[in-house]
């Protein structure tokens, strides 16, 4: 009778703290476990994500560089410097509806996958950009033409919401850890090249036009060709869509949620309410960083066309021709930094980014309104130097602020936020604060305030070179490395198993 208690009273026995503490140190992920990704695998995904940025920014190189052109075709009859502004909101409500974008798609790219959302993007995007070269001019319709240019860039700042916050979550989770910094550059190798494209497709269109038709070619209709180049071009980009696989990440994050109950409930997939409560932190520096590399970003890019105009006096095919070569100057550039961040960390490469962007940009500006072509060229060098370090690690960065199951919400409300409030409308900004106090050294100043925030926030950000994505296991190029990583794990500093979804081994309910 005695022995027949005893055995229940042996059965519920607690482990001791000891024996509690062996147990966790047995959490070990196996070879096994790590992702393996071949380098041809990367490039298809890469090259399939890229062309989606190459698009989205191929129409804001249309777009910028016939900021000027569009003024008299959408706001004909309206004052010049209000009709600019107009035109010049069009860029900000475009991203003033991407954090929408964002928060609908970057759950659902959570829920369905990243490739399937992606291809939404793409198309929707593409669609957008062709509709606004088939649309009414003031001339014909009055300024109420004004309704569906901004709503066909509200459809586009939709979909872009969701198009980067994927595209990096997607590349970032094909990379391998020692390499993320190099391959998730290349996404804005597509960015830069695609915005120098949109570029050249004006300059070459307004020289052909102009030089068929006269002067008023462009006004006359030929401003229509860019966008409506978009449409062959989005054929191409939608079949490599189409071509992407998931990422292993993803798919292994879904393996996972499936099989083990998830301990810390911040490595479990959230809505954006969880999203928000589990990583506010996180959200405010990237949104920080985002703020400082996008103001300098959309100044070389997006602000730059108007005010060479408007306050250097260049033409716009003077502006294209001085611009595309620091473009894709720049954007070659782009790896180099990214492996740089790889070797040296990404907060040494971001903080190089903000202290160039404080030093550099009021002298550039300086130099600019020489007005030389040769001193524009020089002053565009001057802003790219910064903008090409900022924006060589977003890609590799951003996402690894977020677990896995989360990771793309997380992106898309904290992507969107910074480059809506701070980045897209900094065209419209940095004119109104010229407009409104004369002063041509205005958008410096703004672009230098915003680095110093990024300064600071990259300061109280952790360092993810080298590292495991949280809510993922080890990537790696190669099998034998995946052995290496799962013989050396207890000692590897770069190694955060209690991120990793391994099946835990509950302690109280042990085995004594």
């Amino acid at each position: 009778m005695s022995e027949g208690h005893d055995r229940p009273a042996q059965k519920d026995k607690k482990p001791t703290r000891k024996e509690r503490r062996a147990i966790k140190k047995q959490k070990r992920f196996e070879a096994d476990d790590c992702i393996v990704v071949e380098t041809k695998s990367i490039r298809t995904a890469i090259g399939g994500t890229t062309v989606g940025n190459f698009m989205e920014w191929f129409d804001f190189g249309v777009y910028g560089y016939l900021a000027v052109t569009m003024t008299s075709v959408f706001t004909e009859g309206m004052d010049r410097q209000m009709g600019l502004l107009v035109t010049l909101l069009g860029f900000a409500v475009s991203f003033l509806v991407r954090p929408l974008g964002g928060m609908v798609l970057g759950p659902l790219g959570d829920k369905i996958g990243r490739q399937k959302v992606l291809f939404f993007t793409m198309a929707t995007m593409a669609t957008a950009t062709a509709l606004i070269g088939v649309l009414p001019t003031a001339a014909q319709v009055g300024l109420w033409v004004i309704v569906p240019l901004y709503l066909l860039k509200m459809i586009q700042g939709f979909s872009t919401g969701g198009e980067y916050a994927g595209a990096t979550t997607y590349v970032s989770e094909f990379a391998p850890d020692k390499s993320r910094g190099y391959w998730a550059s290349w996404l804005d190798v597509g960015s830069y090249l695609g915005f120098a494209a949109g570029a050249g497709t004006v300059a070459i269109t307004t020289v052909i036009t102009t030089s068929i038709n006269g002067e008023n070619a462009m006004l006359d209709g030929g401003w229509r060709i860019p966008f409506l180049i978009a449409i062959p071009l989005g054929a191409v980009a939608i079949w490599f869509r189409l071509k992407i696989p998931e990422t292993p990440s993803f798919e292994s994050s879904e393996e996972a949620g499936r099989d083990v109950k998830v301990k810390d409930d911040k490595y479990a997939r959230h809505g954006l309410i969880g999203v928000v409560r589990h990583f506010w932190k996180e959200i405010l520096i990237g949104i920080a960083v985002v703020a400082g590399s996008q103001t300098v970003g959309y100044a070389l890019t997006s602000f730059m066309p108007t005010y060479l105009e408007e306050t250097v006096k260049v033409s716009n095919v003077q502006a294209a021709v001085a611009t595309i070569p620091v473009l894709v100057i720049m954007s070659l550039c782009l790896p180099l930094i990214g492996k740089l961040s790889d070797k040296l960390g990404r907060r040494f490469v971001f903080l190089a980014a903000a202290i160039m962007t404080i030093i550099l940009i009021v002298p550039a500006f300086a130099v600019m309104q020489i007005g030389e072509m040769w001193a524009v060229m020089v002053a565009l060098f001057m802003v790219a130097l910064p903008a090409g370090f900022y924006i060589a690690c977003l890609a590799s960065t951003l996402p690894a602020l977020f677990p896995t199951a989360s990771r793309y919400g997380a992106m898309g409300l904290t992507f969107n936020l910074g480059v809506s409030l701070f980045g897209g409308t900094t065209p419209l900004f940095a004119q109104a604060l010229i407009d409104l106090t004369g002063n041509s050294y205005m958008p410096a100043f703004y672009i230098m305030f915003f680095s110093v925030v990024a300064l600071v926030a990259v300061l109280l950000m952790k360092e993810s070179a080298h590292k495991p994505l949280p809510g993922s296991f080890p990537t790696v190029s190669t099998a034998e490395e995946a052995e290496e990583l799962a013989r050396t794990q207890t000692n590897n500093p770069d190694l955060d198993i209690e991120s990793m979804p391994i099946v835990d081994i509950d302690p109280d309910k042990a085995p004594a």
